[in-house]
């Protein structure tokens, strides 16, 4: 039987695409079971390809024998049970299966006309996890990349409508932020943080020249939340845009008992919470609110002849609120996802890594050897080894199990400390997974 033509796809999804589901569907029976952190050296998996594209056309099944034998080895495996480093990623079935749709679909939204079901459904989505999270309703939402993306986003419109040219955020605001400014050419002011690593409004100084303030409801480091309700007060009296970055901790807000961190963020001007983190949705799906449109518009619109839409010149055309033109079907995955957990699978995935991370901080306060630094925000705690020699020992412990293969975790500078990180949110994550881990620090710990 010959190979069925690669340029006529239903045929071919017919011949290969069992094959394919199946890897992926084998993929996670035995994730658990693959060192997390990839053990490759730099270059090693370039050089094990062909130096050139095949001249010929290749069988798919070779594809897939690639992928096992040769990419396989270089996937640090976000995953895994036990990947605990930066931020969770996790993803579910209905949002795997959806994205494949929206490949065969393959709609490009640069216009309102070149994907009307695109277009609708992302702001239907928008509006769905808004009211899921406790924002205002009636906010323009779209997705975008990332949230480095909206920060962007956010600086250039609070540059335009406010005619200034610095942009504030704490020393521990994400690093997107001072890229934006970067990018931009606009002077970064960095405020420094309290004792428990939130921005510290007493130093937040006069907002008369900024353009924004990037406040965060779950630093990079912490997971902090910043005093959200004082900084919109500050904001308000200096005419300075708002952004909130609550990239990791915002999917939180879906549980009714978390809200208190959402406090004062119907003041902002824009807003981002990325479902490829903690809302079972692959990368790239983050969620951009903006109490501002109008401001968005002005800042981004642009409509040359070609993409004028004679008898819709009124229909929503994402492409002028954001810098892209060309957009993907994201909103299917996340649609899918929420529509087959609903709100309450959503919530329950979200209780369970709190419920989690809360059981290893009890563990690390347990210890006399080990402490909690700060406090444990959401399912994130961050944790060190006492004694004066604590950073060289700290390092040594993470790279020890790090290079175990058996977990995955990262680390921050916290009040000029090496500080260990464990962040809970895989939905292949089990209180064992966690448990092991805490083992394997201790056994590490003890070998020094």
């Amino acid at each position: 039987m010959s190979e069925p033509d690669p340029t006529e796809p239903g045929a071919f999804l017919r011949e290969h695409g069992p094959a394919a589901l199946a890897w992926a569907a084998s993929y996670f029976d035995r994730v658990a079971s693959l060192p997390v952190l990839a053990r490759v050296a730099p270059g090693e998996i370039a050089a094990a390809l062909p130096e050139s594209c095949p001249e010929h056309g290749e069988p798919f099944d070779a594809v897939l024998r690639d992928l096992e034998q040769v990419l396989l080895p270089g996937v640090t495996h976000w995953q895994h049970p036990r990947y605990f480093a930066y931020f969770p990623s996790g993803t579910s079935g209905p949002a795997i299966l959806a994205e494949m749709l929206a490949a065969a679909l393959n709609a490009n939204a640069i216009l309102w006309r070149t994907a009307p079901a695109s277009t609708e459904l992302e702001g239907v989505v928008c509006r769905w996890v808004a009211e899921l999270l406790g924002l205002p309703a009636g906010w323009h939402g779209h997705i975008e990349d990332s949230a480095s993306t909206g920060v962007l986003i956010a600086a250039v419109a609070a540059r335009a409508a406010t005619g200034r040219n610095v942009l504030v955020c704490s020393e521990q605001t994400h690093s997107s932020a001072e890229k934006a400014a970067r990018i931009l050419g606009m002077t970064l002011r960095k405020v420094p943080v309290d004792d428990a690593f939130r921005l510290d409004l007493g130093r937040l100084g006069s907002l008369a020249d900024a353009a924004l303030v990037v406040a965060t409801v779950g630093t990079t480091g912490s997971a902090a939340v910043d005093p959200i309700p004082a900084i919109a007060d500050a904001c308000a009296a200096a005419g300075t845009w708002m952004h909130v970055d609550a990239a990791y901790a915002g999917t939180a807000m879906a549980c009714p008992e978390l809200r208190w961190a959402f406090a004062g963020v119907a003041r902002a001007d824009s807003v981002v919470v990325n479902a490829h983190k903690w809302m079972l949705t692959p990368v790239d799906c983050s969620l951009f609110w903006c109490a501002r449109p109008d401001a968005l518009r002005n800042a981004f619109s642009l409509i040359p002849d070609y993409l004028r839409t004679p008898g819709a010149e009124d229909a929503l055309s994402l492409s002028e609120y954001a810098p892209a033109l060309g957009r993907r079907f994201r909103a299917l995955k996340l649609w899918a996802v929420l529509r087959c957990l609903g709100a309450e699978g959503l919530r329950e995935h979200v209780r369970r890594g709190i419920r989690c991370a809360a059981a290893f901080e009890s563990w690390v306060r347990s210890d006399p050897d080990w402490e909690v630094v700060g406090d444990r925000w959401f399912s994130l705690c961050c944790f060190r080894l006492e004694g004066d020699d604590g950073d060289v020992r700290n390092r040594r412990v993470l790279e020890a199990v790090n290079a175990s293969g058996s977990a995955f975790l990262s680390h921050a500078v916290l009040g000029g400390r090496y500080t260990l990180r464990l962040a809970v949110g895989g939905p292949l994550t089990t209180l064992g997974d966690v448990q092991l881990t805490w083992d394997d620090l201790r056994s590490a710990a003890a070998s020094l």
